[in-house]
């Protein structure tokens, strides 16, 4: 520092000196200027130099600061890595040390493992010692057992099975009833609820039943007028009303048939005119007609109206209506086809009521569910499956269709108002009075059911009671035991549904009696 101050002190003289020189040179009068400004020159390169000596000496005391403090920092960073690294060789040393402890451990484990395993071995081996022991005298005991018995092994397991498959098939029989016992009280009593709640809640009258139509007369002379001269009046009757007019000696009465109970009302209703209006000739005859024709049609809209809505049933087409009231002119086993239809939607609006479901699908269902009889007559095929498709074509509720359509079995059902339908079907017609057969029908029945029950092995006697509503059986006590009599109940009743057609339920009762006697002597 101090050669650079005098590097410029020299050449700041020296630049002034040869300036102060050249000026002298030049004038003389400038002499005392050059003085002046050689002595501010000192005065400068003086204070120049005095500065430059106090930044050296401040940059020597701060170059000073930062050694010191740089040092201070060094010995402080080696202070604390010396703790670290006291502090990493004790952590270090304790580690060592619990290794050392958990080998130690481990060896001594180790060393317990091994031992209870030479016992373990020694154990199995004294176990399998016993265990062929064992199975050298169980042979020896075998062949004893054998000599005693005087049976193979093999006949003492067949032995053996067959009493355990007797004892289980006994005891599973017993459950099985106290089951079904159970299930079937608990059943038929919820059951009767519901039905009695529901009968309860219908009143339904019972009908004449149009199925015979005998068309009584004022005297006998009546007949021959019916006939009319050359038979003209009885041809003419036929011919335009569709229905045999059968004259016979039964008197003062004569009969219409014809399998269209419509076309038979019809001509019933004309022959009655006819004979109180006493003109009984071609014309007369078919002015009549035509005149009970469309009142006998008005009665079928009226009579289809009037189910439709005494039942409350809404929105139905006016061709099913139709086919509803012509139900009121249609029979099944001496019950009258309408009045069953309206009294089964009745009942199937009450379960559906009592189970908390669509009472207007309920009753919809029960009301069409023997549309197809309306049909049957001119229509291939059962009435349940007719009146399923008649349904169909008018847009009912596919769930109305298959109950419908179900309700005979012949399709699965696929909802519970098809049961419900089926349930209330089964209600009207076991309804005592509603439905009659003919007496030689009746017969035939019964004795059909007799013998199908006596068709049984241990089967002693049935007899049919309740007018063929029920058949009792009564079977050898020593043949069929307590449990093989629900077996046989279910396998008749299952007989009698594949080979016999019935209204309504028949309920087969199986009768097993024991009798014990002693005689004192």
């Amino acid at each position: 520092m101090q050669l650079i101050i005098r590097i410029i002190l020299g050449f700041v003289v020296g630049a002034a000196a040869g300036g102060l020189i050249t000026y002298l040179y030049v004038t003389t009068s400038a002499k005392s200027k050059i003085q002046e400004m050689l002595d501010n020159a000192e005065k400068e390169a003086s204070s120049i130099i005095k500065s430059a000596r106090e930044e050296e000496k401040k940059a020597q005391e701060r170059s000073e600061t930062l050694l010191k403090q740089a040092q201070e920092q060094v010995s402080s960073m080696l202070s604390e890595a010396g703790k670290e690294l006291k502090s990493r060789r004790e952590q270090l040393e304790k580690l060592e040390q619990r290794l050392s402890q958990r080998e130690q451990q481990l060896d001594r484990r180790l060393d317990s493992v091994e031992a209870k395993e030479r016992k373990a071995e020694q154990k199995l081996q004294l176990a399998e010692d016993k265990l062929r022991s064992a199975e050298t005298f169980e042979q020896e005991a075998v062949k004893k057992l054998q000599e005693i018995a005087g049976m193979s092994t093999e006949e003492a397991k067949q032995f053996l099975f067959s009493r355990l498959e007797e004892e289980l098939r006994e005891e599973f029989g017993e459950r099985i009833r106290r089951f079904e016992e159970n299930f079937k009280e608990e059943a038929d009593r919820k059951a009767s609820e519901m039905i009695v709640t529901a009968m309860q809640r219908i009143i339904m009258e019972k009908p004449e039943d149009p199925v015979i139509s005998v068309v009584e007369l004022p005297s006998e002379e009546i007949k021959g007028r019916i006939i009319g001269r050359e038979g003209r009046n009885i041809r003419t009757f036929e011919r335009i009303t569709g229905v045999d007019l059968i004259v016979d000696d039964t008197p003062e009465v004569v009969v219409l048939s014809s399998f269209d109970p419509v076309r038979r009302e019809i001509a019933r209703r004309t022959l009655e005119k006819l004979i109180l209006d006493g003109r009984i000739q071609p014309a007369r005859i078919e002015e009549i007609f035509t005149k009970e024709k469309e009142a006998i049609e008005q009665e079928i809209i009226e009579a289809g109206d009037k189910a439709v809505r005494d039942l409350g049933v809404r929105e139905m087409h006016p061709d099913l209506k139709h086919l509803v009231g012509q139900l009121k002119f249609r029979s099944s086993y001496g019950q009258n086809v309408l009045h069953h239809s309206i009294e089964v939607g009745f009942i199937a609006g009450m379960l559906a009521s009592e189970l908390h479901l669509d009472t207007q699908l309920a009753k919809r269902a029960g009301l069409l569910h023997d549309i197809g009889k309306a049909l049957d007559h001119n229509v291939e095929g059962s009435h349940a499956l007719i009146g399923a498709e008649v349904a169909r074509k008018y847009r009912e509720n596919p769930l109305v269709v298959n109950a419908i359509a179900s309700h005979h079995n012949e399709v699965a059902q696929e909802s519970v108002y098809a049961v419900i339908t089926q349930v209330a079907d089964a209600i009207s017609a076991s309804r005592p009075g509603a439905r009659r057969e003919n007496y030689a029908a009746y017969i035939k029945r019964v004795q059909q059911l007799e013998e199908i029950a006596k068709s049984f092995d241990g089967v002693e006697s049935a007899f049919a009671i309740q007018a063929g509503r029920e058949i009792r059986v009564i079977v050898h006590p020593e043949v069929i035991g307590d449990n093989e009599a629900f077996a046989l109940a279910r396998d008749i009743a299952k007989k009698i549904e594949e080979e016999l057609i019935y209204p309504g339920q028949i309920k087969v009762t199986v009768v097993r009696e024991t009798r014990v006697a002693e005689y004192a002597k």
